[in-house]
């Protein structure tokens, strides 16, 4: 439904995975009148439900903002593609699906750093609320909310053979990295249901469409936040029919992403004041935090040209097969589309003297040759991919206007290996990667590997193809992180410092990276925010 009147409870801004949980729980009881703003269209294509149709919308434009980086002086001054979901849903419409909590120490951490109420035993709760699990209700996972959440689903004889191979090269099992214990290796879980994707806006919204006090605008872009006497009154956003303005009697959400919520913030003059004085954006409150301390996790990719065609490499290439997948899926739900090739993995620790792993080691059934913002080019040929996954890098980014245009992309700046540590664990991770695919339970399926090569092995070579080929890892968090410091931008409820009324609700309130996908951690973090906000608001 669109929205037909000017003013609302509560204005919801951004549709994504945060957004979706927010705009659903604070309507549910039909006490109050919600709006949710998203700057894509609604979830109707066909590759958004089918799980490896993500492979499609990598670089679709019409539900992708298809970001860039500003160059990395790190990574050889490459500019890296920041692929972000521009549809209902947000990037949970068209990632991956992996579903991942994190370590629950990364939780007490928050804890911690004296953010009451997020550590570990506080968030657990908020996971099982949002979680319909198919291995059913325990201690560690929910069962009849509304993210369905399922376990690989076919058998899939090159994954096994991967996570054999793991084992085989002393990574113990691991059946559920959502469990007590992170470490070791096995299949992953996923954000799906019987072959479909079962993103944000499957979960939250289509449950709600019959709510007369849930309001959704799509094609909405905010344009920045509507400030009186230092309270958050509003919205103002660009429509298919022009600029409107809607107004919240209560609270104005925003829920925009890592990059997007900083990004509208700085459009409403709220952010560091030296930067909107200079992009001529009036300073509404100065909050140095604002667009500060960006974090994402980093990684490589080894790909190794297979023995059997058994990889989607094998699909791409071949139009009889992508037939034969298509009437697969649309007649049985069955066959490769049901699945996004990225099964199983590892986690592991780059030292053994840390807590905690720090590395994941994500096992993909096919390879790429290249990847740019408008297309994924496959090998020619039957390959897969390990990739390690530095899980806690020592960088600090930011997201900073650079333009009062509100329909101007952001300036995203990444500080990559610019520490020892960070260039040690990636490095350990490319050798463990090298570890599983020479062991015997691969032996079948190796023929050679193929990126970086077999000629890359001392550490200066090695380091010399990350540059070259690094990338960050499509988890953004930090830049509207919640403290009490003098660079926080929100505080444990989240609500912005210094503006009354103003709540930022979206992986970007993270105080630290967490270890794993950050699609779950997102939702829970909209759902507690919901909580929180209809408990102040009683």
């Amino acid at each position: 439904m669109l929205a037909d009147k000017a003013e609302f409870e509560f204005i919801v801004s951004g549709a994504g995975s945060a957004g979706c949980a927010v705009a659903a729980r604070l309507s549910e009881s039909g006490q109050y009148d919600v709006l949710l703003l998203e700057a894509g269209p609604r979830d109707t294509s066909p590759w958004i439900h089918i799980p490896l149709g993500f492979t499609k919308l990598f670089t679709d434009g019409r539900v992708n903002w298809k970001f860039e980086s500003e160059p990395v002086p790190s990574l050889d001054n490459r500019v890296l593609y920041q692929p972000r979901g521009k549809v209902l849903g947000g990037s949970s419409s068209i990632n991956g699906t992996i579903y991942m909590r994190g370590a629950p120490a990364d939780y007490d951490g928050w804890r911690q750093r004296g953010l009451e109420g997020w550590d570990w035993d506080s968030v657990l709760p908020y996971f099982k609320k949002a979680e319909d699990n198919e291995r059913g209700a325990d201690n560690w996972h929910g069962a009849g909310g509304p993210l369905r959440v399922s376990d690989v689903p076919r058998p899939w004889a090159l994954p096994t053979a991967m996570i054999a191979a793991a084992r085989e090269s002393g990574i113990p099992a691991n059946d559920d990295f959502n469990g007590p214990d992170q470490e070791g290796t096995g299949f992953f879980q996923f954000t799906a249901s019987k072959h479909r994707r079962w993103s944000a806006a499957k979960a939250y919204l289509a449950p709600s469409r019959g709510r007369r006090n849930l309001h959704v605008e799509t094609n909405a872009q905010a344009r920045r936040v509507l400030i009186e006497d230092g309270r958050a009154v509003g919205i103002e956003y660009q429509s298919s029919s022009g600029i409107r303005r809607a107004r919240a009697r209560r609270e104005v959400i925003v829920a925009g992403g890592t990059f997007g919520s900083p990004h509208l913030l700085q459009l409403s003059g709220i952010g560091p004041g030296d930067l909107l004085r200079e992009m001529d954006i009036p300073v509404r409150h100065e909050l140095p935090g604002v667009g500060a301390h960006l974090r994402d996790h980093f990684n490589t990719y080894l790909s190794f040209r297979c023995a059997q065609p058994v990889t989607m490499n094998d699909l791409a290439r071949s139009l009889p097969r992508r037939i034969l997948a298509g009437a697969q899926y649309g007649l049985l739900k069955s066959g490769p589309l049901t699945s996004t090739a990225i099964a199983a993995g590892a986690f592991i620790r780059s030292d053994p003297a840390l807590e905690r792993p720090d590395l994941q080691i994500n096992m993909f059934s096919w390879s790429a040759a290249s990847r740019t913002v408008d297309e994924i080019i496959p090998h020619p040929f039957s390959a897969f991919t390990l990739s390690p996954v530095h899980l806690r890098p020592d960088c600090d980014g930011s997201v900073r206007v650079k333009s009062p245009d509100p329909l101007a992309a952001p300036a995203i700046r990444y500080e990559f290996l610019r520490t020892h540590y960070d260039r040690a664990a990636i490095l350990h991770g490319m050798r463990v990667c090298r570890q599983i695919a020479g062991q015997p339970a691969l032996r079948d399926y190796m023929v050679e590997e193929v990126l970086p090569g077999p000629a890359v092995v001392s550490d200066e070579e090695m380091l010399a193809d990350v540059r070259a080929r690094g990338v960050a890892n499509y988890h953004p968090v930090g830049t509207c992180r919640m403290g009490d410091e003098i660079d926080s931008v929100t505080d444990a409820r989240l609500n912005v410092h210094g503006i009354r009324g103003l709540r930022v609700a979206d992986a970007s309130i993270m105080p630290s990276i967490i270890a794993g996908n950050t699609n779950a951690p997102t939702i829970m973090i909209g759902e507690k925010a919901a909580a929180m906000i209809l408990q102040d608001n009683a």
